[in-house]
């Protein structure tokens, strides 16, 4: 599974930064280093006027935040996989 977020400059003030030390330790305490490739990428275009943009093998997710992590994470990372 590839994921990417949005490190672009809208996403990064939306703290992006924050996401990707979120997504690193999610793919760590439930051992799925090796099954979750985690990468940056530039806009996607699809800038929110709240949160970040991030992909899951080519699925395009935006408006997400830290606060909803846990659910994102839970049901298109966890659930997918």
């Amino acid at each position: 599974m590839e994921v990417k977020i949005c490190i672009g400059s809208s996403c990064h003030l939306k703290g992006s930064q924050k996401l990707v030390e979120l997504f690193q330790k999610s793919i760590a305490e439930n051992k799925l280093q090796g099954r979750v490739t985690l990468a940056g990428s530039f806009c996607t275009g699809m800038c929110n006027r709240e949160g970040v943009t991030i992909t899951v093998d080519g699925k395009i997710y935006t408006g997400i935040t830290p606060e909803s992590f846990d659910g994102f994470f839970n049901e298109n990372i966890l659930k997918a996989i």
